[in-house]
């Protein structure tokens, strides 16, 4: 059951400071899990195969800049008592129209995506079964039940399970290739060889993030964090979630530079990837490794289908909720907290976008993707970390935010520094989009 703020005997919310505890950490794992998907375990891969151990210094700035902009957007929700979109509403009508059309177009083709990655190592480990198709079908409608009756209490109990087995697996992995300690710490002094630029930034700005670290604030809300009483708490879980997050980047680093580096193995991009790695631990450790990291790869792409499934259909609720009130002129915005998060969950829109992400998607897992989805994908997609970014540092920075919890140098800093690398990636995703 969720934690609930409690009341004064006035009725007022009691606004005073959490203890920390571990029992309460949950929403951090759940968006570190969810971020973390088989592509970005690839591109993980293929940077520690190219250079080796010399990127490592990239995978901790990462890791901070995660932590920074997943605080920013749970401190938004806990400070003010409003969702993140209802904060975007504030800027103006074209954060509506983006994400509008982000929205739609980016669930349709994600849905393909995560489907076809969560299939892929059943068909490895049981490769006389059905085909990938079939495989990417049962996934999504196994998705599309679990979260369609379940609530957040549940979500946050299998989320963290999967995120377990990603974490014993990748790091069982990683020990077993024997890591250059020598090497670990030398990598963490920042070098840039020739070539690694891309490789760099994407290491930096690819991994845990996507449209699900918007989705925090929605799950810290869930987990009955409402006010400004649960921000030490909230701190304390998002930095967990993302420390667990860089030890996954730094064991595929060491995997990527010990095992493909040395040989000069090359990796198929993408998802399928982690099936080549797979076929080099078996030759190198034995079926049981191999099938142990598929396993642990299934984990990776199920906990991210499962948890886009859930969170982005949340961010939609809320979305279409704000825009109706809207319509009735309703300026009252309702405290968002557990209640507001449950009822969303049982909403008409929760559900049909969780319809819109499991079964419009199918027909792309036979068609190749059309031209046009594909430079509208990746667009809208290359845009949104600058747009949270940003926006970030617009709303936290402004009257919009309670005086006591806007924005330090140390948060404008790093959340400015995001939003600049950001950019810098979504112009190089644009320009490497097949016009």
């Amino acid at each position: 059951m969720a934690e609930t703020s409690d009341t004064t005997e006035t009725g007022e919310l009691d606004s005073r400071p959490r203890r920390s505890s571990w029992k309460y950490i949950g929403p951090g794992i759940v968006v570190a899990a969810t971020g973390v998907g088989a592509g970005d375990l690839v591109a993980t891969l293929i940077a520690g195969s190219k250079f080796g151990y010399t990127l490592m210094w990239a995978a901790v700035i990462g890791c901070l800049v995660k932590i920074s902009l997943a605080e920013a957007v749970g401190r938004w929700h806990l400070a003010t008592g409003r969702t993140l979109f209802d904060g975007w509403r504030t800027l103006g009508g074209w954060t509506t129209g983006y994400f509008a059309v982000y929205v739609v177009v980016w669930g349709f083709v994600y849905g393909a995506t995560a489907m076809s990655s969560s299939a892929l190592p059943i068909v490895a480990l049981f490769p006389d079964g059905p085909g990938l198709k079939t495989w990417a079908i049962v996934t999504g409608l196994v998705g599309l039940v679990f979260v369609w009756f379940n609530q957040y209490a549940v979500f946050e109990k299998v989320m963290t399970v999967l995120i377990g087995v990603m974490f014993v697996v990748v790091v069982y992995v990683a020990i077993r290739v024997v890591p250059d300690v020598g090497a670990s710490f030398a990598g963490l002094l920042p070098v840039l060889p020739d070539g690694s630029l891309i490789y760099t930034l994407g290491l930096i700005g690819g991994v845990g993030g996507t449209i699900t670290m918007a989705a925090y604030g929605y799950w810290v809300n869930a987990k009955g964090w409402s006010d400004s009483s649960w921000m030490k708490v909230m701190r304390i879980d998002n930095r967990v979630a993302y420390l667990t997050t860089g030890i996954f980047v730094v064991a595929m680093l060491i995997v990527g530079a010990e095992l493909l580096h040395a040989s000069q193995i090359a990796l198929t991009k993408g998802d399928r990837g982690l099936i080549d790695l797979g076929t080099v631990l078996e030759d190198r450790f034995g079926a049981g490794t191999a099938k142990l990291f598929l396993v642990g790869f299934f984990a990776t792409s199920f906990s991210s289908l499962i948890g886009v499934w859930h969170g982005v259909s949340l961010m939609f609720a809320d979305f279409v909720e704000r825009i109706r009130a809207a319509g009735r002129g309703d300026r009252d915005v309702e405290r968002a907290g557990s209640d507001t998060v449950g009822r969303q969950e049982r909403s008409v829109p929760f559900r049909a976008y969780l319809l819109w992400l499991t079964f419009p998607p199918m027909t792309l897992l036979w068609l190749d993707e059309p031209f046009g989805l594909v430079i509208g994908y990746g667009v809208l997609g290359a845009f949104f970390m600058p747009f949270l970014a940003l926006t970030l540092l617009w709303l936290l920075n402004s009257s919009r935010t309670p005086r006591e919890w806007r924005n330090g140098w140390l948060s404008n800093g790093m959340l400015g520094a995001a939003g600049l690398l950001f950019v810098v990636l979504c112009v190089q995703q644009v320009r490497e989009l097949p016009w």
